[in-house]
């Protein structure tokens, strides 16, 4: 673990102007990523980027909500873990590569079979793999973690902006100062369910959907009956990592912001943390979400990682 805390030059110390400077004004090197085809057991594929460099030791990065494996802090990190000694395995959830999946299916916040079949199929190349995980890739990470407990791969984990419970974040994200974040992935996931109408024809309906603006909204219509879950409240509460903390047996870092606009109270497990002697919780005062700039170019959410991953 890093012995250096988090401290932002004075214009970070605003959950939205560190959200925004890290995830739309941030300029970073393109890395120079390999990507992969893989075929899904079920006959679906996943697009993974790679940065290989021959190391014995394996990073799986989990991007966000709509994100994919070209975003800024995900490029960030996987420059970062590869100067640390790191192959990076910098993965696109189903629909997220550019192309759409093949199934009706695509992913949600607890969908962990992908990042299982991955780091299975990792493990028989590396001898060390950690996973890291953004906002809903974090909520992904942590919950596969919980659900395997000591069966897993995987030596160690660093999960960031992680929204543990999902109903809470999605009621933070009503306030009017994050509306301007839910609208924009609301565009995005709209245009989605589009494709998917086209694509399987009678099965996606498209009422509504345009006047739709919460993920409440959204995840009823949609989230929720095409991946198995009753309703919104049903999805959220059986796919937020929270309840799966306490079984979490390996190493792990999360790190929530005190000014993420994307998060609740609840998104702060520290009871859990407590209870849990493998899970070190940092709860900045300042960090946004997916930000932890320390100044121009400068994050200390790369440093921190990198720390508690080891060298």
């Amino acid at each position: 673990m890093t012995s250096q805390p988090y401290r932002p030059a004075l214009w970070c110390r605003n959950g939205h102007v560190n959200t925004l400077y890290s995830g739309l004004l941030r300029a970073v090197e393109v890395p120079a990523y390999r990507r992969q085809r893989a075929e899904t057991p079920d006959g679906d594929f996943l697009d993974a980027d790679w940065l290989r460099d021959g190391n014995s030791r394996l990073a799986i990065i989990s991007h966000g909500l709509e994100g994919n494996s070209h975003r800024v802090y995900v490029s960030g990190m996987a420059l970062a873990l590869a100067r640390a000694g790191w192959d990076v395995l910098a993965w696109n959830y189903r629909g997220c590569s550019g192309e759409p999946n093949r199934k009706l299916i695509s992913y949600h916040s607890g969908f962990t079979d992908d990042l299982d079949w991955i780091v299975q199929r990792s493990a028989t190349h590396y001898q060390k793999i950690a996973l890291v995980g953004f906002s809903l890739g974090g909520n992904i990470t942590a919950k596969y973690l919980g659900e395997k407990g000591a069966e897993t791969s995987v030596f160690r984990a660093a999960v960031l902006s992680v929204p543990c419970d999902l109903a809470g974040s999605s009621v933070a994200l009503t306030h009017w100062s994050a509306r301007p974040y839910l609208a924009r992935f609301m565009t995005s996931l709209r245009e989605k369910v589009r494709a998917k109408a086209v694509m399987f024809p009678g099965q996606v309906p498209l009422q509504g959907l345009d006047e739709m603006t919460t993920f409440a909204e959204f995840d009823n219509a949609y989230t929720a009956p095409i991946n198995g879950f009753r309703d919104a409240e049903d999805y959220w509460a059986q796919a937020s990592c929270k309840q799966y903390l306490p079984a979490i047996e390996i190493p792990t870092l999360m790190v929530n912001a005190e000014d993420d606009p994307f998060l609740s109270p609840s998104c702060f497990p520290h009871d859990e943390a407590k209870a849990n002697p493998q899970l070190t919780l940092l709860t900045p005062r300042w960090g946004g979400h997916v930000g932890f700039a320390e100044g121009y170019g400068r994050f200390w959410s790369e440093r921190v990682v990198s720390d508690f991953l080891g060298k």
